[in-house]
């Protein structure tokens, strides 16, 4: 699906059905969602370079992620995608910026490009280029990821208030399974999130080389250093809630290792409890003929009485030793 973004009227005009053989030479975004065949080549012809692949895209290594050829800069960086839903998942965005105009290739849904999209459709400066949109973006994106670690920072104060603060539900398998099933999700949404950051963190230092050329503006300096100042602190951030996440899934593990310890000690104690107990049962069941207490005629409640002594007297010796 190919996107272009035209200005008009103090606003970017959004064009989606657009012929690929008469693409707008005055578009400054052209936005690619996967794309054919035919849509990378006609983008190609019309800004004179070449579309990365999907398989390029995913390349890990720095060098295949941020270069430059034919005076053109790919930039592709890990976005966040369905980060409100139970399985968030992370996407490779290729931003090529030449000519003042902006590419972007993607073959998911980021948030913050539909976000943008829409406020600059609303209204934008009046000769907006592509490193204006490319900033719009990137904060846009910063934004997105700050929010879902707030989110996530408050789903991890409740998870470690549900185990270090006294409630009805403790001592219950299914609450316990529930609670590492959302630290386990919050610890892997954590991840990705700094996986995102660190990616956007490595993009905005590769632009910075051309701060120091006198390309950008003194505005566009400011705010590219406070892009900057804002991926240091989210990824901090980040690295925090890692660590914290990690504590709770201790703290978690080790209530689970006390509960299952004192439902041993238990039935320990209930096993050594009823021995005395069973032995006395044992000893008058056998009914052999040469017994004194078979001719008793209060034999019968001796040896229940004699049964609880024998359990209650273990009883009481365990709790005076404080084992109980």
């Amino acid at each position: 699906m190919l996107t272009a973004f035209v200005p008009e009227a103090g606003a970017l005009r959004r064009l989606e059905e657009v012929p690929l053989e008469a693409l707008p030479a005055e578009a400054v975004w052209i936005d690619l969602k996967s794309p054919t065949a035919h849509e990378d080549k006609a983008v190609e012809q019309l800004v004179g370079i070449q579309i990365p692949t999907r398989e390029d895209m995913q390349e890990i290594e720095i060098s295949s992620r941020l270069y430059t050829e034919s005076a053109a800069r790919y930039m592709t960086a890990t976005l966040m995608c369905a980060a409100d839903s139970e399985t968030p998942r992370t996407t490779p965005v290729s931003f090529i910026l030449t000519d003042h105009r902006l590419v972007t290739v993607r073959y998911d849904e980021p948030k913050p490009l539909s976000l943008v999209a829409g406020k600059l459709a609303r209204s934008c400066a009046a000769h907006i280029t592509g490193e204006q949109i490319l900033f719009e973006l990137l904060d846009a994106v910063i934004d997105r990821n700050a929010d879902i670690l707030e989110r996530a920072g408050a789903d991890v104060d409740a998870v470690s208030s549900q185990i270090f603060e006294p409630s009805a539900e403790r001592g219950h398998a299914r609450s316990y399974s529930q609670i590492l099933l959302i630290i386990g999700r919050k610890g892997d949404l954590v991840s990705k999130v700094r996986e995102s950051l660190v990616s956007i963190g490595r993009l905005i230092s590769f632009v910075a080389v051309e701060t120091d050329t006198g390309r950008w503006s003194k505005d566009q300096k400011a705010v590219f250093k406070t892009l900057q100042r804002d991926v240091q602190s989210l990824t901090d951030h980040a690295s925090y809630l890692s660590n914290k996440i990690q504590f709770v899934l201790d703290a978690m593990l080790g209530v689970v290792n006390l509960e299952q310890n004192n439902i041993i000690k238990l039935f320990s104690v209930m096993a050594v409890v009823l021995m005395p107990p069973t032995l006395i049962a044992s000893i008058y069941g056998m009914n052999f003929k040469v017994m004194p207490e078979l001719e008793w005629q209060h034999g019968y409640p001796v040896a229940l009485v004699a049964m609880a002594l024998a359990a209650v007297l273990p009883y009481v010796f365990f709790k005076w030793k404080k084992w109980l």
